[in-house]
């Protein structure tokens, strides 16, 4: 891909804009913001392919480091700010349906109501919390990954994905109908 073939951006392509799309999403919490995202990531990574790096870290960090630093600006500049009771109907309309094995709808709407608070919940974070959350539990990152994306220690990781965690937790009690579920919640499996 850096020397300039095409199929090889192509095929790169193809392997990560999903995970790119998916880290914007969780981030900014809107489909528009996501997809311009993607697009400005690849763009740079066109533009200043030779700036990889892969003995700093992964490909998969690099993208996202991008990728939040575009996130962020565009959140500042637009000044998006997603309360836990925001409306979120545009994000779910980007996420594909799951197949359902068996019919059980009020298992399947106990669970989208759940899944609903989470998202909530996370895109109520603060940044910094979310960003940790984010890439470990939804992008399964390690803390050595996020650390590199974020650019700071990996203990600082490790603390924030506690406080966030914590702070996830602490908002599903408070928020109506999910308290009793809200310990036994994995975000990564809610956004999978």
């Amino acid at each position: 891909m850096i020397a300039g073939d095409e199929e090889a951006f192509t095929v790169l392509y193809n392997r990560r804009q999903s995970a790119v799309y998916r880290f914007a999403l969780h981030m900014s919490g809107s489909p528009a913001i996501a997809e311009d995202v993607t697009q400005e990531v690849f763009i740079v990574l066109i533009s200043e392919a030779a700036r990889y790096d892969p003995s700093r870290g992964s490909l998969a960090s690099y993208l996202c480091g991008i990728s939040r630093n575009h996130v962020l600006r565009r959140m500042q500049r637009e000044r998006l700010y997603v309360p836990i009771d925001g409306d979120l109907e545009q994000a779910d309309a980007a996420t594909p349906a799951e197949p359902v094995a068996e019919a059980d709808p009020l298992g399947d709407l106990t669970r989208g109501e759940t899944v609903e608070s989470v998202r909530r919940a996370i895109l109520s974070l603060p940044t910094h919390y979310r960003e940790v959350v984010v890439l470990c539990e939804l992008n399964e990152m390690d803390y050595a990954e996020a650390a590199n994306v974020l650019g700071c220690a990996v203990g600082t990781v490790r603390s924030r994905l506690h406080r966030g965690r914590a702070l996830l937790v602490e908002k599903l009690r408070t928020h109506e109908g999910v308290g009793a579920i809200s310990k036994e919640v994995n975000p990564a499996r809610c956004f999978a």
